[in-house]
Parts: structure tokens; sequence; C-alpha cells
């Protein structure tokens, strides 16, 4: 005890040194800034004279290989969407440091944590949720609830309420909006079930209605030689180690048994973590036993989803849990390596009469912060308004900004350092296209909607490229699925959208570590399955406890 005591003192001592070493830098910071610029007023007011606005980015692999190799004279630093800003906003973006990688990986992290400790922080700077709240109860950024008041755009204002308060409400710290959030859309982390179905047709397989029948196509696509070169080397589900993914995952799987692991939902109530609940059980049951079949991969527990994918690919396996965006990645690379690879989405399917719940993570995980001190902490505001105005507004430059077609459709809307999304967006886009076929008026379509549409009949033309378009926007797509989910009320929202609670920050990772190693064990038949049952004690022991209460605690502060 004396010796955790002194533990805490001190690191509760380098907190103040390193707080001190901030607030003195920033101050530097400030000092040091020129006159005040004066914009012009409204949500698009333009900086007079323009403004220099320091960031931080990560540069994943998509911007290294794809984007970047396909837009010659632009980079990171120096591109369309930074023009665009300048241009219109006045404001010059620049960066502080990048590094390669995406924004949850090690890398960005290490980094992240280097310069907060030196104080010297970029003007904006994106983080996470647990770093908003470290940030926002030291006093280093800035209160932006007026400023979203005052500066957001009502098509922005719109957009943030597209999944209610719980956007805004993730960024709030005591009730204050302290930074504003990368908007993601909940509604992307749906999952069908992507199955081979020219597997389905050579085995003389019907599409899956129940979970016993999807069980009996993974065994059929493990037994009964689907690619047909006479060997046992296919498997019937792909599973990364990742476990809960938006390809090879399993949440889709365990919703079959009304389990719902990976997020909080209501029960008695109150809310409770859901991969604690008695249902997770039976569904790891069935896993191992599927695995003790040889339907999984024997080593998907050390497995990255790039290694798998390259199963996938070779056209080793034959149904996928994952999200929409699935036949672009891995999918398309069996599509090409054979094109008779037909994956088809299916709708999740339930072990008995009741159906399945799709369940709904919470996809807002990024926010953008404004150091304390810094003279226009409207600037992430106004460009998250010009963003979403330019790419999806009434006069929309979509297919410059976001998708251009000519260069293969890559996301240039990358190059943006802010990039909020609408929560039904891609919905839209297909109910859109869908309206447009049922009246003969696809010509008159614009915007996102006739980019994609054109894509979607380029494949229907000849265009094999275009094939992930047709799987997910075609008349039987992936988003044919999601309006059914929607009008039959299957939806499940994740239910805690707060900002991490302060067992939380101290325990997570270690809980989340534990339960994925205990999950994978017992599915690997490393671990009997009553260990679920230690699990679930050891969880609410070392800090779950603690957890459910606060977030019952949040739930009630609402």
């Amino acid at each position: 005890m004396k010796n955790n005591l002194v533990f805490k003192t001190m690191v509760l001592g380098l907190c103040v040194v390193t707080l001190t070493g901030c607030m003195s830098k920033t101050n530097a910071k400030n000092e040091s800034s020129r006159e005040k610029s004066v914009a012009e007023e409204g949500p698009f007011g333009k900086y007079n004279p323009p403004i220099d606005v320091s960031f931080v980015r990560a540069v994943d692999d998509d911007m290294s290989t794809n984007i970047l190799p396909k837009t010659p004279g632009e980079t990171v630093e120096n591109n369309r969407w930074l023009d665009s800003y300048s241009e219109n906003l006045g404001i010059n973006v620049t960066y502080d440091w990048t590094v390669k990688g995406g924004y949850a990986d090690d890398t960005y992290k290490q980094k992240m944590n280097l310069t907060l400790s030196s104080g010297d922080l970029p003007d904006v700077i994106k983080v996470d949720a647990t770093t908003l709240k470290q940030l926002a109860q030291s006093g280093e950024i800035e209160d932006l609830t007026e400023v979203w008041n005052e500066y957001a755009s009502d098509f922005a204002k719109e957009t943030y309420a597209g999944e209610g308060d719980s956007v805004l409400n993730s960024a709030k710290v005591d009730g204050k909006l302290m930074a504003i959030p990368e908007m993601d859309s909940s509604l992307e982390s749906a999952q069908y079930i992507w199955i081979r179905k020219d597997w389905l047709d050579k085995l003389g397989l019907d599409a899956p209605t129940t979970m016993q029948e999807l069980l009996k196509i993974s065994e059929a696509f493990t037994t009964g030689d689907p690619d047909g070169n006479g060997e046992d080397d296919t498997y019937g589900l792909a599973l990364t180690k990742d476990f809960y993914s938006g390809w090879g995952g399993s949440e889709g799987f365990f919703a079959g048994y009304h389990a719902y692991p990976n997020i909080w939902v209501e029960k008695d109530g109150k809310l409770q973590y859901g991969s604690v609940q008695p249902e997770v059980k039976t569904a790891l049951s069935a896993l191992a036993d599927m695995y003790k079949k040889g339907e999984i991969d024997k080593e998907f527990g050390i497995k990255e989803g790039s290694i798998v994918a390259e199963m996938v690919a070779s056209g080793k396996v034959g149904i996928d849990f994952g999200e929409q965006w699935n036949p672009m990645y891995p999918l398309i690379s069996n599509y090409n390596n054979d094109e008779n690879a037909n994956w088809i989405s299916y709708p999740l399917v339930s072990i008995d009469d009741e159906q399945a719940k799709v369940p709904l993570k919470f996809r807002t995980q990024l926010y953008y912060a404004v150091r304390k001190g810094f003279d226009y902490p409207e600037v992430p505001v106004k460009m998250a308004n010009q963003f979403l105005e330019t790419n999806w507004g009434e006069d929309s430059e979509f297919g410059y900004y976001y998708m251009p077609q000519e260069i293969d459709n890559v996301g240039v809307w990358k190059f943006s350092p802010v990039t909020p999304h609408q929560a039904t967006k891609n919905l839209d886009v297909f109910n859109a296209i869908e309206e447009a076929r049922k009246n003969g008026t696809q010509s008159e379509l614009e915007g996102e909607a006739k980019v994609v549409n054109d894509n979607v009949e380029g494949f229907l033309a000849g265009d094999k490229v275009q094939w992930g378009w047709e799987k997910i926007y075609g008349i039987e797509g992936a988003f044919k699925k999601m309006q059914g989910y929607q009008e039959n009320g299957l939806l499940l929202y994740d239910s805690f959208v707060g900002a991490p609670t302060e067992t939380m920050v101290e325990k997570r990772a270690t809980l989340e570590k534990m339960e994925k190693e205990v999950f994978i064990k017992i599915i690997m038949g490393e671990a009997p399955i009553d260990d679920f049952d230690k699990f679930v004690e050891d969880y609410y022991k070392l800090g779950g406890e603690n957890i459910t209460k606060e977030v019952n605690d949040w739930k009630d502060s609402l």
C-alpha cells in the first residue's frame, strides 16, 4: 500500500510538471502570434488576411499506395482540399508532423504522447476520446460549446443530429463541448453475411434463412470441395485475430444467438456490457464446434486481417461476416483471380424464431480539439461546414473532392484534415438510386448518387473494375438488406456513447485484451467453455463492476 501511494505521488508530480510545461509553452506560442485576423461573418466567413493553422495527421496505406500515386502533383501537404480551405476560408493548413499508418495505430499514438508531453500542441489536434477527456480535465483545450452554436452551418447541425444527440454528447466533458467530433456513421458498422453464391450453387444449397442452415453451409464449404480441386483445403468461415472487425468479424455471428459483445445494451432498465451476457457463451460454444470440425482456419487467432485476406483472394473461404464495403476489400481480390467468385450479401440469421438484431458499434471515435489560447477556435467548425457542403450540399462537387471517377474513384476526401460524414449517407445514396431505377430517371441523378450509379451501370456494361459497387449498391446489394434491417426495426445501437469513464481510462485496455484472449482460446479449444464464466467474474472484479456503475451514472445524468 505504501509503495502504491509513493507511485501515485510520483505520477501526480510528473503530471503537474508536464502540465506546467504545456501551459508555459502554449503561452509562449500565443504571445508570438501576430495581430488577429478578421473574418467575414457566418459559418463560411473568410479570414483576411489568411491565417496559418497547424494540425498533425496520420497517412494510411490507402493514401500512400492508392491516392497519392493517382493524384500526381498533389501531396499530403499540398492538394485540392488544402487549396480549397485556403481559397474559400482563408485558412492555410500546415502539419507539425505526419506519421505513416492509421490514427488508431501505435505509431500515431506514440507520436501523440510525445507531443502532449512536450506541451507544444498544434492549433487543432486530432485525438481519441480518452485523450480528449485528459486534455479537457487538464485545461489544455478550448471549450467549443458557444463556438459550435455560433459557427456551425444549418447543414452541419442537421448532419450532426443524424444519430440524435449521441455524436455531440460523446465530445462533452462535464457538460461542455470540448471538441468537434469527426462524425462517422454507426449504420456502417452493420454486418452482413457475405457468401460465395457460386459455391452454394455448385453444392446445391439454398441461401441461409436460419443459423442452423448457415452452419450446414459452413460444413459443406469445408468438406464438399467447393473449389473442385479434389483437395481438403477450404474453410467455411473467415475469422481474424482482431475478432471484432469490419471484415472477417464475429459480431454478426454472435447476433444469431442474440449475443451482442463489444457494445453496451439495455437490460432490465440498466446498461450492461454485451460481452458478459450468457448468450455469448452459447455462441462461443458454436464457434468452438466449427473450429474443431476444421471450418475455421486453425491459426486464425494469430493472423492479421491482411493474411486472412490472402486466403480469401486464393479462393479458400466461403463465408465472411463483414460490413458493406467488403466487396471493395478483400472480396474483389477473389473475383480478380476467379471471375466465377460470386459473393452475395445476406441478412443476419437467427438460431430461433426471434429475429437477430443488428448490432451497431458507435463509430465516432476521433475528435478535433483546439489548444487553449488559440485565437480562432472556430476553425474546425468552419472546415467541417465546408467539407460537408462541398461533398453533399446543394452545389456539391463530389466528383472532384470526394471520389473522382477519372482516377478510379480513389478517396481524395482523405486529403482533408477534417472529415465528418453523414449518418445515413450511403443508405440515402442507395435509396435515391433505387427510386431512380423504378422511375427510369437514372440520368437525372446528381452528386454522389450519380457517381455511384455510373459505377454500378459500368459494371453491368462490362467494366469489371466496378464489381464491388454493384455488390454494394446493386438491385440486390448490401444496402437492399440494410433497408430490410431498418424497416423491420432490427438495428441495435450501442447504448453508451459518452466519454470514457474514469475506470475505463484506467482498465478498459486490459479488460478488452483479456476478453479477446479468453474468447479465442475457448474457440481454439485451448480453454474449456466454462472459462467464460470465470471471465465474467474476472471482468467485474478487475474493473467491470465500477465501469458498469459509471456507465449507468452517465445514463442517469442525461
